[in-house]
């Protein structure tokens, strides 16, 4: 290790871990960690903790089964947004194409600035109430 933490991926919580799992596995073009992917058997799938990671096994999103949890509502402030997560894409052609897949995958639209000059997004809530943005930019590397 070295002098400070080294980060290895986001948690999300939600009720339905399989359901959430499955919205960012198709989504981003994750896969499952070793182990996490759905029974073949025709066993039950109670799965409380996955992992998702990049092809190469880079992690990126764990999902936690809260019986608990609450979707944010935002915009309204009835629960509070505490967290989420932005995606960058090359183009509004690109934008497009995600929000429309995110939309069919479950996701459910929360804030359409796609028409914004300098920095076209969508604010998107997955199928557990998390938002997350994607938006058109670029930063070193992408």
């Amino acid at each position: 290790m070295g002098k400070h933490p080294a980060y290895v991926h986001t948690v999300l919580d939600t009720k339905r871990p399989r359901e959430l799992a499955e919205f960012y596995r198709q989504l981003l073009g994750l896969v499952y960690r070793a182990g996490d992917e759905p029974p073949t058997d025709g066993s039950p799938d109670d799965a409380d903790w996955l992992v998702l990671t990049q092809p190469d096994g880079t992690r990126q999103l764990a999902i936690q089964e809260e019986p608990e949890h609450r979707a944010t509502t935002w915009p309204d402030h009835d629960v509070p947004q505490q967290l989420h997560i932005d995606y960058l894409v090359e183009s509004v052609e690109e934008l497009e194409r995600h929000k429309d897949e995110a939309l069919r995958l479950g996701a459910e639209l929360r804030l359409d600035r796609s028409d914004d000059e300098e920095e076209p997004l969508y604010v998107l809530a997955d199928p557990a109430g998390h938002t997350f943005c994607l938006f058109v930019g670029t930063h070193g590397g992408f």
